[in-house]
């Protein structure tokens, strides 16, 4: 894969940690834990989406464009290292909440990443109802923006598309290198899945090299049929980008929607509780959004044995611990 031939800025400080969790580990009494820290990219405090900016401003920037338009949920993590990458290019963004959440404190409408963003200081901030077609509600804004003489670029929600995803083919290579010079066997990839983006990147990273490292995919939104349609057309597009010979392997697409509760952003038990015990075990944070449902799926499965002693188990953390101050009156002991 010549991945030099795409436009592509550099944030990350890559590659991030992959760490060993031994109180975890231990904790548990199953698999051996490792965990990889993409909470650490380094962009305005990190996560996963800033692996999938460098490509998606790289083409920005090849395009000409001045302004960025791109939107999320209220608490978005994708939002704030949005504008923080855009500002980093000298290029304007708008950007769209969606009121995703409802009947949230107050906390969630002013805390946490929707502070971050008012700080870092996007151009115009909308809020949107919830339910409405976001990606015809970004297109709206181009126009808008393209009449008053801008020459706006489109990111979707999570910055997935087949040119983000191509952010997490690279963490595929940057895992399998780090594996490799450990000479650890890695039986499983783990991690929270949502937007598509970061699943379909590391399925075909993978995939292409004929690794054979599975993914799994623990849904924060999405039922599992759909979870598992949406990446794997999307895995599909990354795959036809890169010109990989061969037809993608769709049934490597795997996710399980055990864990999402009541919908996104809503709070589960099992989330509260793999958040609490990750701090307290090995001085982790997660977010309550995506990683700590995430790892509460890992927890879990685990404790049901489909993830066993002597294996070696790699969680991807996603970032996002700004949002964890946006569910105060959830997280407090």
């Amino acid at each position: 894969m010549n991945l030099t031939r795409f436009p592509r800025v550099r944030f990350t400080q890559a590659p991030t940690p992959l760490e060993y969790l031994p109180n975890l580990t231990r904790t548990l009494g199953g698999p051996h834990i490792f965990i990889k820290r993409d909470d650490n990219t380094g962009l305005a405090l990190g996560g996963n989406k800033t692996r999938k900016l460098e490509f998606l401003i790289g083409d920005a920037l090849a395009h000409g464009a001045t302004h960025i338009v791109t939107q999320g949920a209220t608490q978005s993590n994708h939002v704030r290292q949005t504008i923080a990458a855009a500002n980093r290019h000298g290029l304007r963004t708008t950007v769209l909440l969606e009121e995703r959440v409802s009947g949230a404190p107050e906390d969630y409408y002013r805390n946490g990443n929707v502070l971050l963003d008012q700080i870092l200081g996007a151009a115009a901030i909308e809020t949107r109802p919830a339910g409405l077609d976001m990606n015809a509600e970004l297109a709206a804004v181009g126009e808008r923006l393209r009449a008053a003489g801008e020459v706006p670029y489109l990111i979707p929600g999570g910055g997935s598309n087949a040119i983000g995803a191509l952010g997490y083919v690279v963490a595929a290579q940057e895992i399998i290198a780090q594996a490799n010079a450990l000479d650890l066997r890695v039986d499983h990839v783990v991690h929270a899945t949502g937007s598509t983006g970061t699943q379909a990147g590391l399925v075909v990273g993978f995939e292409a090299v004929s690794s054979h490292i599975p993914v799994l995919g623990i849904s924060v939104r999405a039922p599992r049929e759909r979870q598992e349609d949406n990446v794997r057309r999307l895995a599909r597009e990354t795959w036809a980008l890169l010109g990989v010979r061969g037809d993608f392997p769709g049934e490597r697409v795997v996710a399980n929607a055990d864990y999402v509760g009541g919908g996104y952003g809503v709070p589960t038990e099992g989330m509260v509780e793999a958040v609490h015990l990750l701090a307290r075990t090995e001085g982790i944070l997660l977010d309550p959004v995506y990683s700590g449902k995430g790892l509460a799926g890992l927890i879990d499965l685990v404790c049901k044995d489909v993830f066993t002693e002597g294996q070696n188990i790699v969680f991807v953390h996603t970032g996002g611990a700004a949002g964890l101050f946006a569910y105060r009156s959830t997280l407090a002991p």
